[in-house]
């Protein structure tokens, strides 16, 4: 057991690890895949069992100190700093169930290793774009994958969650042990408590018609405008997306897409393949595309759709969500991000929502962004030469499409916005449930501080 004299009451209790958060060894521990958010922990409690963790949560209240969690880091957006800071990637039990159709896993699980499990069966979970990021902090963001508008958010399809509450407790929360809180997790992330298990239902889908075509410069306009009048007429069994691209020039990227900008536009259709070239059809009459790998395809290699990073660097990320996608949003968004604009971003992004995402869930729960029609999404890489650059390059891109802002956005994109902008995320209705909830089971903000209130907002449907 490695640990510092300081702490040596904490890891007395513990069987994994503790490190002070000075310790060399912290930083290694508290990395995550966005390397631009480096966190400066009082103590950093690499956590093995649920009884670590609750371990930890004792702990950190007998000091006074505030906690944070944290599996792979992809949604790392500020450091945390003079916590009780819990690791837990280290724990790693899955288990799948394919005739209830429920999975069960750990705090630390990847969604790669759910997607192995479950598709020999004939099942897939409602992962998002990367099976690199890790499943719980994914689902109480709420979680929007490739068969979103046909099935909504992952946290609709959560069944039980395993929480270590602020007075140090391992409780199984469910819809009907604790309505409010198990309402709350389900989108109001890890604000409640630490989540160490959760059980969520697969879906019946081992293979689906889907992938990306990539268009080069010339065409990002076309495709984009004629994106923004096919998408709204798609049926719900289509989750799709475009995205503006500046590849670097590295051998990874393909030749006519090096160092350049390009348009990628993401497919996924749950019905034949027959129909799904049919719905696809009106765009590929829209411009030639330079890569196209659309088609029937397993769902074990649903990562070749987006092809997001798998390695971690520094990057900074902003979102918010629009209610329309008309052609002078199409204006505002080429003119900060275009390819005739020279800006440091690596990507922005528009996802078709509505469908099963525009509708409550069976069991309500307090997932964020139902009103949206497009969600936006942009990243710029930040190195530290960078980061006031890709601070304010994504700020501009989030407010150029603001005359046509619900006001809201899904947490997971929120980014690096500020506590004011995160706390908008929720219309005022659900962020006062929150609230409410959070002075209920946190009254000392333990988890987090207080959702911050916020009265300037445009909810629109």
């Amino acid at each position: 057991m490695e640990s510092s004299y300081k702490h040596e009451r904490l890891a007395r209790r513990l069987s994994g690890v503790v490190l002070d958060g000075s310790a060399p060894a912290a930083a290694a521990e508290t990395a995550g895949f966005n390397t631009a958010v480096a966190h400066r922990p009082a103590a950093v409690v690499a956590a093995s069992s649920a009884g670590d963790v609750a371990a930890a949560v004792r702990y950190a209240s007998e000091e006074g100190l505030p906690v944070a969690v944290q599996a792979t880091g992809h949604g790392a957006a500020v450091p945390s700093e003079g916590t009780v800071f819990v690791s837990t990637r280290r724990m790693q039990g899955v288990h799948v169930d394919p005739a209830t159709r429920v999975a069960r896993v750990e705090a630390g699980v990847r969604w790669r290793r759910v997607i192995d499990a479950s598709v020999p069966h004939g099942l897939a979970p409602l992962s998002g774009s990367s099976s690199g990021v890790g499943v719980v902090g994914y689902t109480l963001g709420g979680g929007m994958g490739h068969l979103a508008r046909r099935h909504g958010f992952a946290a609709d399809h959560v069944r039980s969650i395993e929480l270590v509450t602020t007075g140090g407790e391992v409780r199984t929360v469910t819809a009907d042990s604790d309505p409010d809180l198990f309402w709350a997790v389900r989108g109001g992330q890890a604000r409640f408590g630490i989540v160490t298990a959760m059980s969520f239902d697969l879906l019946p889908v081992a293979e689906f018609f889907g992938g990306a075509m990539i268009f080069p410069a010339p065409a990002v306009e076309r495709v984009l405008r004629a994106f923004a009048a096919w998408a709204p007429t798609m049926p719900e069994e289509v989750t799709t997306s475009v995205a503006i691209l500046r590849l670097p020039p590295v051998e990874d990227v393909p030749p006519p897409l090096r160092g350049t900008v390009s348009l990628a536009l993401r497919f996924a259709f749950t019905g034949s393949p027959e129909r799904g070239q049919a719905l696809l059809a009106p765009m590929r009459t829209v411009a030639t595309p330079v890569l196209d790998t659309v088609g029937p395809m397993s769902y074990a290699a649903v990562d070749s759709i987006h092809m997001d990073p798998t390695d971690p660097l520094p990057a900074v990320t902003r979102g918010g969500l629009v209610h329309s996608m008309p052609d002078r949003l199409v204006d505002s968004l080429l003119g900060v991000a275009g390819p005739g604009v020279d800006v440091p971003l690596a990507v922005v992004e528009l996802r078709l929502m509505g469908g099963a995402l525009g509708r409550p869930a069976r069991v309500p729960n307090a997932v964020a962004g139902r009103e949206g029609a497009f969600s936006l999404y942009a990243v710029a890489p930040a190195p530290p030469p960078l980061m006031a650059a890709a601070l304010a390059v994504t700020a501009q891109v989030v407010d150029a499409v603001e005359p046509w802002s619900t006001g809201t956005s899904l947490v997971n994109f929120a980014g690096h916005a500020d506590d004011v902008a995160r706390s908008r995320a929720w219309t005022p209705d659900t962020q006062a449930r929150l609230r409410r909830v959070k002075t209920t089971v946190d009254p000392h903000h333990v988890f987090g501080a207080a959702l911050t209130p916020s009265a300037d907002r445009r909810v629109q449907a």
